[in-house]
């Protein structure tokens, strides 16, 4: 359990911060940065389960928050060799497993069921709620982004890149159901304005 009683610690003032294996890295350096943009789309991810409060939803959109705390402690976790017991969770190591994104594949595959299928691309918005989710996607994929940079660059456990991969299909979907299961979707049309 996490007990925090001091919110500053002044360690930071130097531009570096702390991982959770004791090493420090620059605050800009690829983990960290991997690491806010998750924290990023975690907020965006609340500010979307606000507009759904009354449904069902929100409380899907609660269990994925708690699991992009666990993957920010993934990447907060640098690993070892790729396919080393580094990748594998412990009691004092906290990874992402396949199973969160097989839930995420799952409740797509049940929300898609209620939809039927795009002739077009959509316009973010829609509804109010449909947009604040468009808005956790869009931010979600540019996580994304940033955890393949440092997958690039470093180890990144598998099931973390699928993880945050699938969350933004969820993410679609989930707009979609909030626009009236897709009936208020707003679409593109290509060209319209020239």
């Amino acid at each position: 359990m996490v007990k925090l009683n001091k919110i500053y610690t002044r360690t930071g003032d130097d531009g570096s911060t702390g991982l959770v294996d004791g090493s420090r890295q620059a605050k800009h350096a690829a983990r960290i940065e991997a690491i806010g943009a998750v924290d990023e789309a975690n907020s965006a991810i609340g500010l979307a389960a606000v507009a759904l409060a009354n449904t069902g939803h929100a409380q899907s959109l609660f269990r994925i928050q708690n699991d992009m705390f666990d993957l920010g402690a993934d990447l907060a976790t640098p690993l070892g060799e790729v396919g080393g017991k580094d990748f594998e969770p412990s009691p004092m190591v906290l990874r992402v497993v396949p199973a969160q994104a097989e839930w995420i594949e799952h409740a797509i595959d049940t929300l898609n069921e209620r939809l039927e299928p795009l002739t077009s691309f959509v316009l973010p918005g829609g509804s109010e709620a449909a947009a604040r989710v468009h808005i956790a996607r869009a931010t979600v994929r540019s996580a994304e982004r940033r955890v393949t940079a440092l997958a690039a660059a470093e180890p990144v456990n598998p099931a973390a890149l699928a993880y945050i991969n699938r969350l933004s299909d969820y993410l679609f979907v989930l707009a979609r159901i909030a626009n009236d299961d897709g009936a208020a979707d707003v679409k593109w049309i290509p060209g319209a304005n020239r």
